[in-house]
């Protein structure tokens, strides 16, 4: 081996090779590497040679992931037409989230909720995930990005990989290796190595070596764990830290996800919300949750998918004009569902026919699907309207079927089962192309899904009520009630959208656009008379609102409007001003829920008192409470019993306030249940004169250590602490993850040894408080001691004291007086009404003020 300054030479036993140093010998490493080192040789190499072969791989890899992923399926299987990526990507809205919480509710009502947050929630970057927010320091491993289906998850992994593939960001990852769990199921049997899995599934990095994965920074994305048909047993597992060492897939996973095997390794998962309880929460540096296209976003994605601009302009418009096909785009795929309906139908139709439902918009979809020509030998046939119709019938039947077992993958025999040949549909089925998605594997097999779990809906209503109409002479309003109990007696809404879209096709003008697939099904106005009828008995019967509301989408669909026109009278003009006073009957309740949620105006701020000063009022407008930041329920006559449901529906505010309600400590323990989940995010909570004791500050201040960092105000005035209580408040106070500003203790009884701990939490150098009222407290002049002590103390941060009606005398002004002409205090306001200072009291005070020492401003 001969070395000099600028170049490096090899004996190859061949020829000897001389190598520029640097970039260069990068760039020509791997050539020589593969073409003129025979297998012994390389194998005999040090490991500095490898590592010197390797950067010419990465580029290569990342070159090839570069042309892959720049192409997007937009919305259909890989049979569609592709699209360049970075000419159609629109950001995705995505915001911060938390592992802790689980959310099982159908994802249209996320989707409903979402709408309403959306311009109160900050907004991360796709590719700034693994960047630490501003004021955190700790650096993120791993990250969870949960949303709906349909969301974004999948495009954004995409768009994440190809702007790093094109250098344009994350440039200090060398390495992304994107493993979907629909992949790794199906080697849920074989026992495997880290590295074996790697180079069995990306060939291009076959001269990465185990040893070589320690001096590089490497992102692996599991895509889809709601798909996850492994275990996942990070409890009972093995451990494992050897990349060369067999195991099960599952002991692979959960060792990588844990940081026991390649603990340098970055990890990121993508799933459905129901599905993010699978990870434990400290496996987890950050959570993430897609939120879909904001309604700017919306607008966007139609102008790049719309060439023409009049077009796109018209077909926003449309969307506008709708409230349910407006909140369904926030979901991109319905956006591009959408944009292949509206943008044939536009220049053709009457505007009449252009849909406005939901079921309308599916309806047009798959005949527009249907009526495409499909490639067959390599020529073009025209549509077989019989091999369609089977096809249809086939896939319903699939979707029914696996709706219920609660499955959105399926494998080939899922599809043989229900009498689908792949083969067979895929040369004769537009249908099947672009409504069923269809994926080659990275190695292994392939897997299936309905573009969307909406059309999996769409089509499982669609096979219910062709069969109903097929194999049955019996009413169709019977067969309809039955589907409306069903769809009630479930819990989280999971057949809510299949039960819109089976109603709405059981109409005569969606019959009609079917009518090549169905038989003659008679006149069913009456018939949806009767249940519409029976939906308004079952929203009488007031079941929870969230099923209340889906039973006005379905009166929607059957176009009966009557009980929201009649709420819409009581919310115009002067008429908001004296709803309180007029009663409203369960399903006018239910109504006004529905049209307040549905509005385009803002809500920002819920007002109890302006619809009913009530629990009941409370209960049923509950749902709106959820999507507000602001909740004012002061004086509505409130007990504990509400307690227990508000505390479900702090999910999203920021303030609330109770004030001038009857809680008591039974209460105050329902609604600490709410106050301690990591969700609650309240900044602001107003607990004046609301009857609570020492056990409820109890588990108040308990709920308030658990999940302390958000709260900056708090009200407890005119209640009864005790000693206990105030002890619990100073220890709050002096904990290093509080950032309480403002707290408020009026009238509650704290007497002189009460006094003696809270100036001991305000020295501490823990606490952020910068207002205290103590007014109408008995400090005593050993208090007021204490007090003037802790201001003097260069710890404490109080800018505002009021301290009215404690009794404070002469002697008491006089230590005030002297501790605020020290130039620790940082006081500027202070209230000392309805005490009595004396002349000499007052003489000091006025002293006080003149000297220059002094930096109050305020003194009452």
């Amino acid at each position: 081996m001969i070395q000099n300054q600028g170049s490096q030479v090899l004996k190859t036993g061949k020829s000897d090779i001389s190598f520029p140093s640097g970039a260069a010998r990068e760039m020509l490493g791997a050539a020589v590497c593969s073409v003129l080192i025979s297998p012994p040789e390389r194998e005999g190499m040090t490991q500095e040679w490898t590592k010197e072969c390797i950067p010419m791989c990465l580029q290569k890899y990342k070159s090839r992931l570069g042309e892959k992923f720049q192409w997007l399926n937009d919305g259909i299987s890989y049979q569609g037409n592709l699209t360049l990526l970075n000419g159609i990507y629109t950001e995705i809205f995505i915001t911060e989230g938390n592992s802790g919480e689980v959310n099982n509710e159908h994802e249209v009502r996320q989707i409903e909720m979402f709408r309403r947050l959306e311009k109160q929630e900050i907004s991360i970057k796709c590719n700034d995930i693994f960047k630490p927010a501003p004021g955190q320091y700790k650096p993120i491993r791993s990250v969870l990005t949960k949303g709906v289906a349909g969301i974004g998850k999948t495009v954004s992994v995409q768009k994440f990989i190809l702007d790093w593939a094109e250098e344009k960001a994350n440039n200090d990852v060398h390495l992304i290796f994107s493993l979907p769990f629909r992949e790794l199921n199906l080697m849920k049997e074989e026992n495997i190595s880290l590295m074996e899995l790697l180079h069995r599934f990306f060939s291009d990095i076959e001269e990465l070596r185990s040893t070589d994965l320690d001096h590089y920074k490497i992102l692996f994305i599991f895509d889809g764990l709601d798909e996850c048909r492994l275990p996942l047993n990070f409890q009972t597992n093995q451990t494992l830290s050897d990349v060369t060492q067999s195991a099960s897939m599952d002991v692979l996973l959960t060792n990588l996800i844990k940081g026991e095997l390649l603990p340098s390794a970055l990890i990121w998962i993508t799933c459905r919300p129901a599905a993010a309880s699978q990870i434990p929460s400290e496996c987890v540096d950050r959570v993430t949750v897609v939120q879909g296209f904001s309604d700017p976003q919306k607008e966007m994605y139609f102008r790049k998918k719309i060439n023409d601009q009049s077009l796109a302009n018209r077909i926003i418009s449309h969307i506008k004009s709708s409230r349910s096909l407006y909140i369904m785009c926030h979901i991109p795929v319905f956006c591009w569902i959408s944009a292949t309906v509206l943008e044939e139908m536009l220049d053709k139709a009457e505007s009449s026919v252009i849909p406005k439902t939901l079921t309308q918009m599916f309806t047009h979809f798959l005949i527009f699907q249907t009526k495409l020509k499909t490639q067959k030998y390599d020529e073009r046939s025209e549509v077989d309207l019989q091999q369609a119709k089977r096809t249809i019938f086939s896939l319903g039947k699939l979707a029914f079927e696996q709706l219920e077992t609660g499955n959105l993958i399926f494998y080939e025999e899922d599809l043989r089962q229900c009498g689908i040949d792949v083969r067979e549909v895929s040369v004769y089925s537009g249908v099947f192309t672009q409504i069923f998605r269809e994926e080659i594997g990275l190695c292994l097999g392939k897997v299936y899904s309905f573009v969307h779990l909406s059309i999996q809906e769409f089509f499982a209503a669609l096979f219910r009520f062709l069969s109903f109409v097929s194999d049955t002479r019996s009413e169709i309003t019977h067969f309809q009630k039955k589907e409306v109990d069903k769809a009630l007696q479930s819990e989280n809404g999971h057949l809510d959208l299949y039960l819109r879209f089976l109603l709405g096709l059981s109409l005569e003008s969606n019959q009609s656009l079917l009518q090549s697939l169905l038989r003659q099904t008679g006149n069913t106005t009456h018939s949806n008379l009767e249940i519409t009828v029976y939906i308004k008995e079952k929203i009488r019967e007031n079941p929870s609102p969230e099923k209340s509301i889906n039973l006005f989408h379905c009166l929607n669909e059957l176009n009966d409007h009557l009980l929201q026109q009649e709420v819409q009278t009581y919310l115009k003009g002067s008429h908001i001003n004296r709803l309180a006073d007029v009663k409203l009957s369960p399903d006018q309740w239910s109504a006004l829920v529905f049209v307040l949620l549905n509005s385009e105006e803002e809500l920002n701020e819920f007002e109890l008192s302006k619809y009913h000063q009530s629990e009941e009022g409370l209960l049923r407008l509950l749902p709106v409470v959820k999507v507000c930041r602001k909740a004012n329920l002061s004086g509505c006559f409130l007990t504990w019993r509400i307690c227990s449901a508000l505390a479900k529906a702090l999910r999203n505010l920021r303030v609330l306030n109770l004030c001038h309600n009857n809680l008591q400590d039974s209460g105050m323990k329902l609604l600490s249940a709410g106050l301690k989940n990591s969700y609650c995010k309240l900044k602001t909570l107003n607990l004046y004169n609301c009857s609570i004791g020492e056990e409820g500050f109890d588990a108040l201040i308990s709920a308030l250590r658990l999940n302390p960092s958000h709260l900056r105000e708090l009200d407890v005035s005119w209640n009864k602490p005790g000693v206990s209580g105030v002890m619990l408040l100073s220890d709050l106070l002096k904990d290093p993850h509080c950032n309480l500003e403002k707290l408020q203790l009026c009238n509650c009884d704290i007497r002189e040894e009460s006094f003696a701990v809270l100036a001991s939490a305000l020295r501490s150098n823990s606490s952020l408080l910068r207002e205290l009222n103590l007014s109408s407290n008995k400090p005593g002049d050993s208090g007021v001691e204490l007090l003037s002590d802790v201001l003097k103390d260069p710890h404490c941060k109080l800018e505002k004291l009021q301290l009215s009606d404690c009794s404070i005398k002469e002697k008491g002004c006089a230590v005030l007086a002297s501790a605020l002409r020290s130039n620790s205090s940082h006081l500027r306001e202070l209230n000392l009404s309805y005490n009595k200072p004396g002349d000499s009291g007052v003489k000091l005070l006025n002293d006080l003020l003149e000297d220059p020492q002094c930096k109050l401003e305020k003194l009452q």
